[in-house]
């Protein structure tokens, strides 16, 4: 029994008192604008270093790290004012506020890159000498590099000031769009966030009824979605077309600092073992009642037992487990508890999923979730601790040092859900609560290598098909329920041929194609977790330095240099989703084959 009381709601005063309406934030973007005016003029008038003693560069990149995490810092509080009610106009007129300051920020620094691909090769590498900028090695190669592959710094700043009401615009549009959704049920009007919610009820009724219900709601908004995705698509396949970037993935690749090779090997290797994950979809609906699951039926429970923890409960259960891998993620999750880091009420007018952001001037984060009361619940709430805690590990690395990619971001993540995870698995009560659990478990693979897989494959055809025009509502239906029948070993009798408006990963501007670096970071934390379960305790500063490496390594690098395995390779990927296999094994064992 849960002996502590945490609040379900988070604290966004200690930022910034008052909500979107706080003039202690107006005052803040007042501020930003004025560092970024002098940032500015600062960035203009410097002259490109000629000698590798000059302290210039180190002066300015101090500037850039200020004025970058003001802007991180007002990106996150509006971030979280928009999840925890979507009716908040205020909050919507303050993020495009904040885009307007990034796209300021973004074309400043193209001209310092710019600079920075101009100091010549001799005078570069005596500057990366210097101390104070020894640890920057990495990011400002990376810096130069990305430079050279971009338009002259006129145009950039063209394509930075266009896309505050062009290409940002729209995914803003789509968060619009998203607070007019609602979904009846019971006399009801859910947000999307309460909706989503249901999928993972017993009652499969329940879960008819409001997947009916969702596909109406958002058919409703579908060709204003439709328009959305391809404006928004529209606009990144343009400004390729400038760069002279054909492939549609090296924007991606290159934010993930990862290769072409590693993503086709670990989707292969995925596809090679999809049989395991479809012959488990079949027995589930079996074991449901049903001769084909369908896509309402993705997220139903096994079993007639209904796990649920209150907030307390689910709380005590991470810190728990998480006291058995060390004692500086439980400290840091006992603080994110009691100071009010995390916002999980379920109520309506909220957003839908899951997500953490960092405040890097306070060096705190916020959590976003909610909170039913389901074992998935439990493990998406340690997920998104287990970023928060990835913000913690890296709190004595350089700011600079700090940009981890999504791909890496996802590792902290699901090695936390791990933890909890194999825990109500290996804590089940009885073998009816160990089978729902472990079902419960083996869904994150389903989801990892399924959906997501369903997610690459939509979404890399159709900007495909975008290179030759607009993409038509009926035919983004036809591309998204044919990745789908793919990604699924066609396992499923229905889809969601909407599910490419109803998921907000696609509408996303500041992280291009955001459904990769989700299976990466899983398969990836496995080879991690294996490492920490064999270690135990000891195993945590281990942990921690590989985080705090993930702002300025190449992910091949990374995983070379901390677990001694080649990402080109299929052998990691194959071990990873074996061990998920073992699970399917398991429970196929528990039924009954």
């Amino acid at each position: 029994m849960a002996t502590n009381t945490y609040d379900l709601t988070w604290d966004l005063d200690v930022f910034f008192e008052g909500g979107s309406a706080s003039h202690a934030f107006t005052e803040h973007l007042e501020n930003v604008k004025k560092q970024l005016d002098a940032f500015e003029s600062v960035v203009e008038t410097w002259s490109i270093p000629s000698a590798s003693d000059d302290q210039s560069l180190t002066e300015l990149l101090q500037f850039f790290q200020t004025t970058a995490q003001n802007i991180r810092q007002a990106g996150a509080f509006v971030s979280c004012l928009q999840a925890q009610d979507t009716s908040d106009t205020r909050a919507n007129e303050l993020r495009g506020m904040v885009t307007t300051l990034s796209s300021k920020l973004s074309t400043i620094l193209t001209g310092f890159d710019e600079k920075l691909s101009s100091i010549d090769e001799h005078t570069w590498n005596g500057l990366l000498e210097q101390e104070a900028l020894k640890e920057l090695h990495f990011i400002l190669n990376e810096r130069r590099k990305n430079a050279a592959e971009k338009l002259p710094k006129e145009q950039e700043a063209l394509i930075n000031a266009l896309s505050i009401d062009g290409y940002h615009g729209w995914g803003e549009m789509y968060d619009t769009i998203v607070s007019q959704v609602k979904i009846p049920f019971e006399d009801a009007l859910l947000s999307v966030g309460q909706a989503e919610n249901k999928f993972s009820s017993p009652d499969r009724k329940v879960r008819k009824e409001i997947f009916a219900e969702w596909k109406k709601a958002w058919d409703q908004h579908s060709d204003t979605l439709a328009a959305t995705l391809n404006h928004l698509s529209g606009f990144r396949l343009s400004v390729y077309k400038q760069r002279g970037w054909d492939h549609i993935l090296k924007e991606a690749l290159t934010y993930n600092r990862m290769k072409q090779e590693t993503l086709d090997v670990m989707w292969e290797v995925i596809s090679d073992h999809k049989q395991p994950f479809a012959d488990f979809l079949k027995k589930k609906a079996e074991l449901l009642g049903v001769e084909k699951l369908s896509w309402a039926d993705l997220d139903a429970p096994v079993g007639n037992v209904e796990t649920t923890y209150n907030y307390q409960e689910g709380a005590q259960f991470i810190l728990k487990h998480f006291e058995q891998f060390g004692d500086e993620l439980t400290s840091f999750t006992k603080k994110s508890f009691e100071d009010r880091w995390i916002e999980a009420e379920d109520r309506p007018g909220k957003r839908p999923g899951g997500f953490c952001t960092s405040f890097p001037v306070s060096k705190q984060s916020r959590i976003f979730m909610t909170y039913s009361g389901t074992p998935s619940n439990v493990s998406t709430l340690a997920h998104e601790l287990g970023h928060a805690f990835h913000s913690f590990a890296m709190k004595d690395t350089h700011p600079l040092n700090r940009s981890y990619a999504m791909n890496v971001a996802e590792t902290a993540s699901t090695f936390a859900e791990m933890i909890v995870s194999d825990a109500a698995v290996n804590n089940a009560e009885n073998e009816e609560e160990k089978l729902a659990l472990l079902e419960d478990k083996i869904q994150r693979s389903v989801a990892l290598f399924m959906n997501i897989h369903a997610r690459y494959l939509f979404e890399t055809r159709f900007y495909e098909e975008r290179k030759n025009g607009m993409v038509s509502k009926a035919r983004l239906n036809e591309l998204m329920e044919s990745a789908q029948r793919e990604a699924y070993a066609d396992s499923l009798s229905e889809y969601h041929p909407l599910f490419w408006g109803s998921k907000l990963h696609f509408f996303i501007t500041g992280v291009p194609f955001y459904n990769f670096p989700y299976t990466f970071g899983y398969l990836f934390s496995l080879g991690i977790y294996a490492q920490a379960v064999k270690e135990g305790k000891g195993y945590e500063k281990k942990y921690m330095a590989m985080l705090e490496d993930t702002g300025s390594m190449m992910v091949e690098d990374l995983a070379m240099k901390h677990l001694g395995v080649d990402l080109t390779k299929r052998e990691f990927w194959e071990e990873g989703v074996k061990l998920c296999i073992k699970d399917v094994e398991e429970f196929m064992e528990m039924v009954g084959k």
